[in-house]
């Protein structure tokens, strides 16, 4: 959420907020735009690879090689970056992170900092405790420089901007940066943005980023982007703080052969990221003299203790399931609540902080598979989130007293298992249900159910159990 970063009980239900979002048809338009044309290209470019889904496979399997070794990893990684001159911290949470960070900026008395596009430094909520400490915070990425100028939230994993057009940015440039007569042409906007970060740029001395990937074999740390603004946040100030989550870690620089090829195509669609920037600790005299990588937990040993949920662990952060995702692209990032929005958003907020304290996520998606089908690296997104939705109502029933009581909803199920299981017991039940349907068919439909079903044809009606079922049929003709 920005500056505030993971929620711990979000103030507004996903379906609430989902119905505000909604009500936004400048949203609605934008965030379609927007998605319908990053899918397009994404799809261009991962139909030119002939082994895309060995790539895949490839993928998920150093991620979840990885994962169940994931001690092993981080102690190599920390023990590499040591060998190579940087300092390794590591915190439990978000407020030892921002504490980490803020202690070394007080530390070289440092009163502004440039910041590379970080959704973990957003998950830490560390702007707004640098600001506290009277440290000036400027994004150097575009989209979040929009964002933080107009005080507002991301909405996208990738483009944080995504909900806001080039005329809501021109007259936000206009207000903030005092840019007169500006077009909303891209190039021009882009222009003002330089000239206001070149300066920024050239005399800030410390800096904070994120990680894409940190290789334990090496210690070496990995950004990628699209601006080189990270190229600069990363070469030119003399201190450089990267706060990374400790599943960014692969084994082997090896590894990154695969990962380079999987994430530009499934974030920003093109063949390879503009810039690409690896370091290795301190070089003397070349880029920051001073390199401190924070390794955050902040829940993810929550996550990786959930045998069915550790997967999401997986994720290197491409937002491909947030723009393929029917119910993100309708309702844009802010309903979630997070700042980890759409599908990987709706299971990896509740396994960081529980699903009691996110429990609307897990609902927060149609179950279409499509989020499975676009994910790099096979993380099962839909079998994820209905294993949360068995948490959170498990949850709630303890909450209630009611784990163990006469539950109708469940005897329900376990009465259609039971009638399932057994050919005769089904076909029994089919013809129960041409008699017992008599008083709702209409017209040949259903349209309204009764009691507590009621709900499932608020929004659709129903196909009546027919007069004669397959099995009838074949059985007149063998």
């Amino acid at each position: 959420m920005g500056s505030e970063g993971l929620p711990t009980a979000p103030p507004i239900p996903f379906q609430d907020a989902a119905k505000v979002s909604l009500a936004n048809a400048q949203l609605r338009r934008n965030m379609g735009k927007a998605t319908r044309t990053i899918r397009g290209k994404r799809e261009l470019v991962v139909a030119e690879m002939p082994d895309w889904e060995g790539l895949r496979e490839a993928g998920r399997a150093i991620k979840e090689r990885t994962i169940r070794h994931l001690d092993r990893a981080l102690i190599q990684l920390e023990a590499s970056v040591q060998q190579a001159g940087g300092q390794v911290h590591w915190a439990r949470d978000a407020e030892e992170a921002r504490k980490i960070v803020a202690d070394v900026a007080k530390s070289h008395d440092v009163k502004a900092v440039i910041k590379v596009k970080s959704l973990t430094t957003d998950e830490i909520g560390l702007n707004a405790e640098l600001e506290a400490a009277g440290i000036e915070v400027t994004e150097t990425d575009l989209a979040e420089l929009i964002v933080q100028l107009a005080g507002d939230r991301s909405s996208h994993i990738l483009v944080p901007a995504i909900h806001k057009n080039r005329s809501e940015i021109r007259e936000l440039f206009r207000e903030k940066l005092g840019a007169e007569n500006l077009s909303d042409e891209p190039k021009e906007l882009a222009r003002v943005a330089r000239e206001h970060l070149r300066k920024k740029f050239l005399t800030t001395t410390m800096a904070v980023s994120g990680a894409n990937f940190a290789i334990a074999e090496t210690g070496t740390v990995c950004v990628v982007e699209s601006e080189g603004n990270g190229r600069m946040c990363l070469t030119l100030p003399n201190v450089l703080v990267s706060v990374m989550g400790i599943e960014k870690v692969i084994p082997e620089w090896n590894d990154l052969e695969v990962f380079m090829q999987l994430l530009p195509r499934s974030s920003t669609a093109e063949r390879m990221n503009p810039y690409t920037s690896f370091w290795t600790g301190v070089t003397p005299g070349d880029g920051p003299q001073e390199f401190h990588l924070i390794l955050l937990d902040n829940g993810r040993t929550r996550a990786l203790a959930d045998p069915h949920g550790r997967e999401s662990l997986y994720c290197i952060r491409c937002s491909a399931c947030l723009n393929i995702c029917p119910v993100y692209e309708r309702t844009g990032g802010h309903a979630y609540n997070s700042v980890y929005p759409g599908p990987i958003g709706a299971i990896l907020t509740p396994l960081l902080v529980g699903e009691q304290n996110a429990p609307s996520l897990p609902y927060a998606s149609s179950l279409c598979g499509a989020c499975y089908e676009v994910c790099p690296v096979k993380i099962n997104i839909p079998e994820i989130l209905i294993h949360l939705r068995g948490k959170v109502v498990r949850h709630k029933q303890d909450q209630e007293g009611l784990r163990g009581r006469l539950d109708p909803e469940g005897l329900a199920m376990k009465l259609l298992a039971w009638t399932f299981r057994e050919p005769g017991r089904f076909e029994t039940a089919q013809r129960l249900g041409r008699i017992g349907q008599w008083p709702l068919v209409k017209n040949g439909t259903i349209e309204h159910l009764p009691g507590p079903v009621a709900d499932w044809s608020a929004m659709r009606d129903l196909v009546p159990v027919p007069e004669q079922s397959f099995r009838e049929w074949w059985r007149t003709r063998t």
